[in-house]
């Protein structure tokens, strides 16, 4: 059965002017990001109601675009479609002014805190620091919850406008169990529901709610809103979010509301130092390459989709408002193509207009498959690059981080041969004897440099072990990029690593390959498999730059 249309869908008839091909395009992105990020093709012929060769065009676009990677039968989202929900967080800029001082108190309480923005009668997550526990927090930058079963949810309605109110109570009376919104579990038909008007009318009185149970059994929430000091509305809202095991309620509202508060004092003078946005450099061109790809793949090449995502991209720091010329100016489309794309957008909730012939994005936009990739970790990320220089280089590929003093493989992808290098992900080795950890100890600090010098033990005749040989070797593997270690950690094997660097530059973790000395002379190695190395850590350094810039990318 196709999906049913969301309320929103059924409650406005598609303008003349909109692009079908990229609603069509937008819900095949919705259906697998609703699918946790991996769906098959027939399931998306199923889940959006759309002919099998349609899917098929889209998805096609789609892994043009890198925004999907075809995987067999499966489309799996990567994270360069997060550029389209980095669009919205950079224009919107709360995140990389807040999310700082969230992070701080999610540390001194131990607890989970989020800071969060209305998305019409729900609320969507736009920053999430998360407790690591057994049992912990599973919400996600991008997930969009019902107002009335959050903490946050209340204060936002006492901004509400009537139609406000008059959207929510037909959502409720059309969705009684929550089914729209996926991220939460859904409610029993038979539940009366929260009061949510008398909570929002508490929420104004108080200028604090709370949560005690509404989503699930067990978890309570305490939320604050934080005010645009220029306006007084609601520029977002913080929440410390807690287990009945740990905080009741009642807890949350004694022992954390001041704490809570506080730290909203300070996100708001934050906000107040803020200087005003200087209109950033328009960039321009976004969409000239869909030309060249519509040439070469003909029909199954689906260019009004792919002209219209990048219009999404033209929003960002300082560009959180532009009117169409300023739209059609940065992607290098035509007018009346831009204009279209505006159109459809503003029909699918994704772009409003803001006043003065001006457009912005809205929260919607987090709900094109932000969520399932917010929380990729560094190994996740790398294994499709680690399996594609695999079949490259007929050679087994690794990534390791620098725990201590040695390297710990985080990923890993084996070769098919009769002798092969055999290690399994979590293996630990000392960082001086190998080509990861040469690379890592070339970045690391003065203080954790000597730390690592100091054990230096042969593990085979070749092993180097004494410090200043080994801080020469490491000042040649900074100066020209990568490391090569010749039967140093073990008789007869021969490695080469290159770094991989995060949004700032620093070395975050190592990526090599390891041989038989037999296989290839080192001139051949560094000549055959060092522009490959070199070409797949720039790729993951391409994903690190897009998927690291609002959320915390774990190395492991």
């Amino acid at each position: 059965m196709p999906a049913e249309p969301t309320l929103d869908d059924r409650a406005a008839a598609v303008p003349a002017e909109a692009v079908a091909p990229l609603i069509r395009g937008v819900a095949v992105v919705r259906q697998l990001t609703d699918a946790g990020g991996v769906l098959s093709l027939s399931g998306l012929e199923r889940a959006t109601g759309l002919a099998r060769s349609t899917v098929d065009r889209i998805t096609g676009t789609l892994a043009r675009m890198g925004y999907v990677r075809l995987d067999g039968r499966d489309a799996v989202l990567t994270p360069r479609i997060m550029e389209l929900g980095n669009a919205y967080l950079a224009a919107l800029r709360l995140p990389s002014v807040l999310d700082a001082r969230a992070d701080a108190l999610a540390d001194e309480l131990d607890e989970s805190v989020s800071l969060a923005v209305p998305d019409r009668d729900g609320i969507r997550f736009i920053h999430q620091a998360t407790r690591r526990r057994a049992m912990s927090l599973s919400f996600r930058i991008g997930d969009l919850l019902p107002a009335e079963r959050t903490a946050p949810g209340p204060l936002f309605a006492t901004e509400w406008t009537e139609p406000d109110w008059a959207r929510w109570r037909e959502r409720r009376t059309a969705d009684p169990e929550d089914r729209e919104f996926p991220a939460v579990p859904p409610r029993s038909s038979s539940s009366p529901g929260p009061d949510f008007e008398r909570a929002a009318a508490r929420a104004r009185q108080d200028g604090w709610a709370l949560d005690d149970q509404l989503i699930e059994p067990g978890l309570v929430a305490v939320s604050v809103p934080v005010r645009d000091p220029r306006t007084g509305t609601i520029a977002c809202v913080a929440s410390v979010v807690s287990h009945t095991s740990r905080h009741t309620a009642a807890e949350l509202r004694s022992t954390l509301l001041p704490r809570l508060r506080a730290a909203v004092g300070a996100m708001e003078d934050d906000l107040r130092a803020l200087p005003r946005t200087e209109s950033a450099a328009a960039p321009s061109g976004l969409a000239t390459w869909t030309g060249a790809s519509k040439q070469e793949l003909g029909r199954e090449f689906v260019e009004s989709l792919a002209r219209g995502l990048t219009v999404l991209t033209a929003f960002g720091e300082g560009r959180a408002e532009l009117t169409l010329t300023e739209v059609a100016q940065a992607t290098g489309l035509p007018r009346a193509t831009a204009r279209r794309a505006l159109i459809t957008y503003e029909h699918l909730g994704l772009v409003a207009p803001s006043g003065d012939r001006r457009f912005t994005l809205t929260p919607r936009v987090l709900s094109l498959g932000f969520p399932p990739l917010s929380r990729t970790t560094l190994a996740d990320l790398a294994l499709p690059h680690l399996t594609a220089l695999t079949a490259r280089i007929h050679e087994s590929a690794s990534l390791a981080i620098l725990v201590g003093d040695d390297i710990q493989y985080t990923a890993r992808v084996a070769t098919s041969r009769v002798m092969s290098v055999n290690i399994a992900v979590g293996t630990r080795f000392p960082a001086y004897a190998t080509a990861l950890g040469r690379v890592l100890l070339a970045d690391a600090d003065p203080a954790r440099l000597r730390q690592a010098l100091g054990g230096l033990r042969p593990l085979t005749p070749r092993t180097l072990t004494d410090p200043a040989a080994l801080t020469a070797a490491l000042e040649t593997v900074r100066a020209q990029g990568y490391a090569l270690v010749d039967e140093e950690l073990e008789a007869g094997l021969r490695s080469i690593a290159v770094p991989v660097h995060d949004r700032t530059g620093r070395v975050v973790a190592a990526l090599n390959t390891a041989t038989h000395v037999a296989r290839r002379s080192v001139e051949e190695y560094v000549r055959d498999i060092l522009p490959e190395l070199s070409t797949t850590a720039s790729a993951i350094e391409g994903d690190v730059r897009v998927a690291g810039r609002f959320t915390g990318l774990p190395t492991s």
